[in-house]
């Protein structure tokens, strides 16, 4: 049973026992039923109309708190909407009372929640604002009269750390670009004239509108600046390498150049004079000492002549070189060609690096080739002829590639610029086509000379005979070994023994022993028989193949000359 319900059975018996104290002082007053009767009416009227009175204001706020209901459940449905919340679920089983309570803290709690939305919206708006003036940009055209969604926000917050991402990059963009205006600006010595340009060197860094006009102007005039410093970094190396020039021709003392030191680095106003008056005064001095540089000139024109792999035509076309009439003009026209020189040198200066690679490759092997033929190299120690012979193996192979190699990337020069590459006055690759051809015909001639010599000794021994020659060895110091030295003496007084050797570097004894040539003393075999004339057949093709060497060497050599 509830409290309230015992309080009204217990409110009812307090109506009971009062109506009892009031028929029992009626009954002791004397007071007829009829007056008993009315006041009991009073009595009930009474009660009635408090009891009616109190139901009414019960039941008015009952209404009270049905359209406090009504009122909140409509303002938790539009919050909802503005919130984009999902709509609030009610309790079936609440009262009336619970429900007005629940739907109350609801909407409480998502007013709040909307104002901070508001709020969080504002703050971002009004930093939006803030770098969208420093950036100069226009703002997002996000109201903030509606309440935001958090996705919403959060978008807005990643629009803002673009913003602020952007702004770091132009403020690092424009301190260093300031940076380096400032300094262009210190090494031209040049003062800021118009407003932009105080605005960047002078002004506060924080007070400078980041835009983009302004960041593409910036860059602007730093290019300006730097083409300015570069232009005259340009002069100033110009005028010292002239200066450098003229000081070598003129032969200008090292304790005069070292007075001068401290202008040849830097690119200020007064460096560039100083050089310009330094080079003045060797332009002064260079046209009162004409011969000494023309001669200088000539002596460096040389030079590059011989890095350019000029030839004899070539070089013969610069005719003022071999004039001698000393001369401005002579001096202007060496000058002209020695510039020329260089920068034709300077532009291909790859290709004649590959050409001079392929000529000292060359060399070494002529050389490698000249040692393979050389007898004393099988004396050497400290395995130099093993290391000779694996160079000799590689150039064989290199050289070819090195060839093919030049050979496409000439053609590409050949067709660009339209004219041969030259090499010493002929195309290049004529040039190791005729190197090879030497070497084949030098090689050639030496094998001849070589089958020549062979000839000659063979034919010496079958007139003259001769005594077995052998290797020398290396001995130990100390006496030779008697059973040896009885063996080669038998084999020395054999009078018909004969050694041949198919490569012919063995010598023979003829079926009749002669007296040597050198008067070395020898065993000797009595002469039996009279001495062979040699054949004549023999003879004569022997003088046919030293005529015909002869003339081959002999063209070999007008070759080489006309080459060289």
């Amino acid at each position: 049973m509830r409290k309230s319900e015992g309080l009204a059975d217990e409110s009812v018996s307090c109506l009971r026992a009062a109506l009892g104290q009031l028929r029992d002082i009626w009954e002791e007053i004397g007071i007829p039923e009829e007056q008993r009767l009315e006041r009991t009416q009073v009595v009930r009227n009474y009660v009635k109309e408090l009891l009616a009175k109190m139901i009414a204001e019960e039941q008015s706020l009952k209404n009270r708190l049905l359209r406090s209901i009504q009122v909140w459940r409509s303002q938790l449905d539009t919050l909802c909407q503005e919130l984009h919340l999902a709509p609030f679920e009610e309790d079936g089983e609440a009262t009336i009372l619970e429900l007005e309570k629940a739907l109350r803290t609801q909407v409480e709690a998502l007013l709040k929640q909307k104002q901070e939305r508001k709020q969080a919206l504002q703050a971002l708006r009004d930093q939006e604002l803030e770098l969208c003036d420093l950036l100069s940009i226009a703002p997002t055209g996000l109201c903030t009269n509606t309440v935001p969604t958090l996705e919403d926000l959060d978008c807005f917050r990643r629009h803002l750390a673009a913003l602020v991402a952007e702004k770091e990059h132009r403020q690092a963009e424009f301190v260093g670009t300031k940076r380096k205006i400032v300094l262009c600006m210190e090494e031209l010595e040049h003062v800021p004239d118009t407003s932009f340009e105080r605005d960047v060197v002078c002004e506060d860094e924080d007070a400078f509108c980041l835009s983009e006009e302004n960041i593409a102007a910036l860059k602007e005039l730093l290019q300006q600046l730097e083409i300015k410093r570069a232009q005259k970094e340009a002069l100033c190396e110009e005028l010292r390498s002239k200066i450098l020039v003229l000081w070598d021709r003129l032969r200008v003392p090292a304790e005069e150049r070292e007075s001068f030191v401290t202008c040849m680095a830097g690119s200020r106003s007064r460096t560039l004079e100083a050089l310009q008056l330094e080079l003045n005064r060797l332009e002064t001095l260079k046209l009162q000492n004409i011969r000494n540089m023309v001669e200088a000139i000539r002596v460096e024109l040389v030079d590059f002549w011989d890095k350019c792999f000029y030839g004899k035509e070539q070089r013969e076309a610069f005719q003022p070189y071999y004039q001698d009439d000393f001369t401005e003009e002579l001096l202007q026209q060496h000058e002209e060609e020695i510039a020329r020189i260089k920068l034709y040198f300077q532009r291909h200066q790859e290709l004649f690096e590959a050409v001079c690679k392929w000529e000292g490759n060359w060399r070494l092997f002529q050389e490698l080739e000249r040692k393979a033929t050389d007898p004393s190299r099988f004396t050497n120690r400290g395995g130099n002829l093993l290391k000779e012979e694996k160079m000799r193996a590689k150039l064989q192979k290199t050289l070819p590639k090195l060839e093919e190699e030049l050979r496409g990337r000439l053609d590409l020069w050949e067709q660009e610029h339209g004219q041969a590459f030259l090499v010493n006055g002929q195309r290049f690759i004529e040039h190791v086509a005729e190197q090879w051809q030497l070497h084949h015909l030098e090689k050639e001639h030496e094998k001849q000379e070589r089958q020549l010599k062979k000839s000659r000794q063979i034919e010496e021994e079958m007139m003259y005979g001769s005594t077995p020659c052998t290797p020398s060895k290396r001995r130990v110091l100390g006496a030779t070994t008697p059973g040896k030295a009885r063996k080669l003496n038998a084999t020395a007084a054999t009078p018909n023994s004969t050694i041949r050797s198919a490569l012919g570097g063995s010598v023979f004894h003829s079926p009749v022993a002669h007296p040597p040539l050198s008067g070395s003393k020898s065993l000797r075999t009595p002469c039996r028989t009279a001495a062979k004339p040699s054949r004549p057949g023999r003879l004569e093709r022997n003088k046919e193949n030293v005529s015909q060497l002869n003339r081959t060497a002999l063209s070999a050599r007008t070759f080489k000359g006309f080459q060289i």
